[in-house]
């Protein structure tokens, strides 16, 4: 398996469409999934600019030019699967950038299975402070 095999979180056309939209809007964003431990959750969206990961977080990968982070704690809860984030009709978080558009991003996930749990396990994920 190659790292294009196995990914954390991935994004579907819908979201890939969004995050760019937001981009040439806002300029570089990221995400960080701030809550949740299951399907539904909603990661949020900020300008890179405006939001620092901080010492506990992890980054899972990046989706359209994007990095994706979670608190390493709630990493615990999802490390067995693979995030996929969407993007739906409703209202987002008030904080996070897609609020204004009537869409909001989505969590969905997948468990991995054995052979890409075996090779996950030998490459953990990167810790935002280095």
């Amino acid at each position: 398996m190659t790292p294009e095999d196995v990914l954390r979180v991935v994004a579907t056309p819908a979201a890939v469409e969004l995050i760019e939209r937001l981009i040439a809007e806002h300029g570089s964003v990221i995400f960080h999934q701030s809550g949740g431990c299951c399907d539904g959750s909603a990661p949020m969206c900020f300008p890179a600019v405006e939001f620092m990961p901080g010492s506990s977080d992890v980054k899972l990968g990046t989706i359209a030019n994007a990095p994706f982070y979670m608190d390493e704690a709630q990493f615990e809860y999802w490390q067995n699967s693979q995030l996929i984030i969407d993007a739906v009709p409703g209202k987002a978080g008030m904080f996070s950038l897609e609020q204004p558009t009537g869409l909001r991003f989505l969590t969905r996930s997948r468990l991995f299975d054995d052979a890409e749990n075996i090779w996950l396990a030998v490459r953990p994920v990167e810790r935002a402070d280095g």
